[in-house]
């Protein structure tokens, strides 16, 4: 992968964790703090629409599948440091969040992270296992 893929990556993946940061600051409460339905609902959706986003990004940038499992890191290494500061900093960054949330809130974010990342290992060691002509 070329070093200037490397900071697009990076840099996509700094946008996306802020704009999801922005939107769960100020909707967080309606999906955390509402319903159980609603809770689990997100909780099952987001990791899923944030995999395809990612797989849409690899795909558009054309990463190499035997290079997807260090490409996905790379999109999500912002998010991952950005989320340690917010859940540290909740009652700052997530006003209107209880802070009993946070727990919720982080169990979302590793539940997305890991399924986003556990896909770009599957495509890795396929491509690896895959003969070469």
């Amino acid at each position: 992968m070329k070093v200037q893929e490397v900071f697009v990556l990076l840099g996509l993946g700094f946008a996306i964790w802020a704009l999801g940061t922005i939107y769960y600051a100020n909707r967080g409460a309606i999906i955390f703090e509402s319903t159980p339905l609603r809770y689990w609902l997100a909780f099952m959706l987001s990791p899923i629409f944030s995999a395809a986003l990612c797989i849409f990004i690899l795909r558009w940038r054309q990463i190499a599948p035997s290079d997807w499992t260090s490409a996905m890191l790379l999109l999500a290494i912002p998010g991952m440091i950005g989320e340690a500061v917010v859940l540290t900093n909740l009652g700052t960054f997530m006003p209107k969040l209880h802070a009993a949330t946070g727990g919720r809130y982080a169990a979302f974010l590793f539940a997305t992270y890991a399924l986003v990342l556990g896909v770009a290992e599957a495509v890795t060691i396929r491509a690896a296992n895959t003969p070469h002509p």
